[in-house]
């Protein structure tokens, strides 16, 4: 393939895992929605369980229909999901068109995480496929934490932080029309799986605990996110435009350890670079507790992002290794596991009403990283 046709093609596809970062918005849009409609925590909690329920519903059977419809229409599919439950809060905004705009944004990035990595594979082959993988990461993560600036400049700029779901709306739809202009050559698929082959693999124990390890380092990584701003507001007196920055915080951390876990891991062995990480997030944790300062928080914060950033892919080739016959079922299991974003954030605001502050949040987000502590001791490669 000649450089120029190579590059045509790879663009629009990384342009996609953009796209991809939208969910993590959630963690400053709870902020706004549950201040606009006077939520308790407890409720406010369920907003992100909106948008990564889907991840446990959808995710195997989205591939089993890529299987069928191909790798690049379910990205577009996904994007036209996106698209218009972004329309539907700006058109008419109130507590249930804000929900269906959250379902609708978990619904497209469910099927977008199940079909955009296996069509970058139709682009990208070899020893060239790990770096772009971790390109797409980056991309995802400079989304991220572009959210709260976007949500800023919508408030500040706009009149309004609900004008952030039009420009989302644009953004896919660019993408959309770049994809769908993209002409690439899709393999067929060969390999089949089904639903209840995949369930079944968590009667192995170590499928079981690793698929709890997904499920425990998203709900921490959502957690995070969802409770770093409402640190700020309760310990620092911020308001929620200027307290949604320690979202951005938290993902330029992660993105920065994601470069350095990438570099390390080919010198350290998974299992010691876990358990390296998970106690430092877990000292990290610790100090958050106490810290009361803007500057204090920010750095606990950060230092939770950076720390954690490598443990997901940790994981995930780890369950790959355990049981390399079974690969798309262990994908489709550990994918699932991302579910772990939708139950995390209601026990955080459930806590939060009992104890009367964020604490109760950080109660719970201490539990799902000691489970992670726990992993770390069984990962021994």
């Amino acid at each position: 393939m000649k450089r120029s046709s190579y590059i045509a093609q790879l663009l629009p596809v990384l342009f996609g895992f953009f796209i991809m970062g939208f969910c993590d918005v959630v963690g400053i849009a709870t902020s706004y929605v549950q201040r606009d409609f006077d939520l308790s925590e407890t409720a406010a909690g369920f907003i992100p369980s909106m948008v990564f329920l889907w991840f446990f519903l959808l995710s195997i059977p989205s591939a089993l229909v890529m299987n069928r419809f191909g790798r690049k229409r379910m990205v577009i599919f996904s994007n036209i999901i996106t698209i218009v439950g972004m329309i539907i809060p700006f058109v008419y905004y109130d507590l249930v068109t804000c929900l269906y705009a959250f379902l609708m944004l978990g619904i497209g990035n469910t099927i977008l995480q199940v079909s955009l990595n296996p069509l970058l594979t139709n682009v990208v082959k070899g020893k060239a496929l790990t770096s772009a993988l971790t390109a797409g990461q980056v991309v995802k993560a400079l989304s991220s934490f572009c959210g709260p600036f976007i949500a800023a400049f919508a408030v500040n700029c706009l009149d309004n932080w609900q004008n952030l779901f039009p420009i989302y709306a644009a953004i896919t739809l660019c993408s959309t029309v770049w994809l769908q202009g993209t002409h690439i050559d899709e393999e067929p698929v060969e390999t089949k799986s089904s639903l209840g082959s995949a369930l079944s693999l968590l009667g192995n124990g170590t499928v079981c605990m690793l698929f709890f390890g997904i499920f425990f380092v998203v709900g921490t990584d959502v957690g995070v996110n969802t409770v770093a701003p409402k640190l700020l507001m309760e310990r620092c007196d911020l308001p929620v435009h200027q307290a949604g920055y320690a979202s951005s915080v938290y993902f330029v951390c992660r993105t920065v350890g994601t470069f350095v876990g990438t570099l390390l891991l080919t010198r350290i062995a998974d299992g010691r670079y876990f358990r390296l990480n998970i106690a430092a997030a877990l000292v990290s944790m610790v100090v958050l507790y106490f810290a009361t300062g803007i500057t204090a928080i920010l750095a606990m914060i950060g230092a939770i992002g950076f720390f954690c950033s490598s443990i997901f892919a940790i994981i995930y080739s780890a369950a790959l290794k355990h049981n390399p016959i079974k690969e798309n079922e262990i994908s489709g299991l550990m994918i699932m596991g991302v579910s772990g974003g939708a139950v995390i954030p209601p026990l955080m605001g459930l806590m939060a009403d009992m104890t009367g502050s964020q604490i109760g949040s950080l109660l719970v987000i201490s539990v799902c990283m000691l489970y992670l502590g726990f992993c770390s001791l069984k990962i021994k490669q």
